[in-house]
């Protein structure tokens, strides 16, 4: 079964021939796709062999884009198409240069260094958010063990344009994927405590973004997971949340309801939008990459 339909808006969503296929595999940990249109490509991450992993579009090629690359996780695309990092490795935010260099970003707040940064969004008015749980140090599986500097787990606003890093998030244990609404007056952000804490709820959370875009103010839970954890998550054009949740992508409504899922029989760590038309699905799943076009399309396409 491709689909898992609790909705009927879920139908609207979906091509009903449309099958689930695996790409490639190969990896230890999969995470943080991104797609670039002007290279016809996605790249990912392979996070415990710390390299970034690139799959042509044009031939279904996949190859690895670098290798060591300070363990990267989560990725998203500048307003230039620049690729943003989070690395748990450099336990900074980094940029991926016209010139091919990656150039850092953030790496501290407060005169402390990070914990290890792990998924990243960008806003219109071209502030970054980010959220910076403590995986990448917590082992040296996924980075380098260490202690937390700042002792806490937040979501940041960094602003490029003048070197300014705020913490929005405080009270979330291990904040982990985010994204807003298409309008940004949401962001959605999910929260992987009960790695830490299994009796932590298994939650995405919703806040609200003030009036000076800069601020945000929790609402509630948007959603919960009885087993396993919202990990990356993506919205769609319309506002419905496309999210990991254990071995399935799970799709919620901006209500909240719960409309179908997608069930890829791994853990799912990520997802995102990709191809042409911005209708291809790809996702990130422990060893594999896999894709599944749907009829959908992200946000602002």
């Amino acid at each position: 079964m491709t689909y898992e339909v609790f909705d009927p808006r879920f139908e609207a969503l979906t091509v009903s021939h449309s099958k689930l296929e695996k790409l490639w595999t190969g990896s230890r940990w999969a995470e943080g796709p991104v797609y670039v249109p002007a290279a016809k490509s996605l790249v990912w991450s392979d996070i415990p062999n710390d390299r970034l992993l690139r799959l042509d579009e044009t031939d279904g090629s996949v190859s690895v884009f670098e290798t060591p690359c300070g363990h990267h996780n989560g990725h998203t695309l500048d307003h230039l198409g620049r690729i943003l990092a989070c690395e748990h490795g450099g336990r900074r935010l980094s940029r991926l240069d016209f010139d091919g260099r990656w150039r850092t970003l953030v790496d501290s707040f407060g005169g402390k260094r990070l914990n290890s940064p792990n998924d990243v969004v960008e806003k219109s008015d071209g502030s970054i958010w980010f959220s910076d749980p403590t995986y990448g140090i917590d082992s040296h599986y996924e980075g380098d063990k260490a202690e937390s500097e700042i002792g806490a787990s937040n979501v940041y606003r960094f602003d490029p344009e003048t070197g300014a890093l705020t913490a929005v998030i405080t009270d979330l244990l291990k904040p982990n994927g985010l994204a807003f609404s298409p309008d940004e007056s949401v962001l959605y952000v999910a929260d992987t405590g009960a790695t830490h804490d299994p009796a932590h709820p298994r939650v995405i959370v919703a806040y609200t973004v003030g009036s000076d875009g800069r601020s945000v103010r929790r609402e509630g839970v948007f959603a919960t997971l009885e087993n396993g954890l919202f990990d990356g998550f993506r919205v769609d054009g319309h506002g419905n949340v496309w999210t990991s949740a254990q071995t399935a992508v799970a799709t919620y409504a901006p209500d909240g309801t719960l409309l179908g899922r997608i069930p890829v029989g791994e853990d799912v760590a990520n997802l995102c939008f990709g191809g042409a038309k911005r209708n291809r699905l790809y996702i990130t799943a422990t060893t594999s990459l896999y894709a599944v076009y749907v009829n959908a399309h992200a946000a602002g396409w």
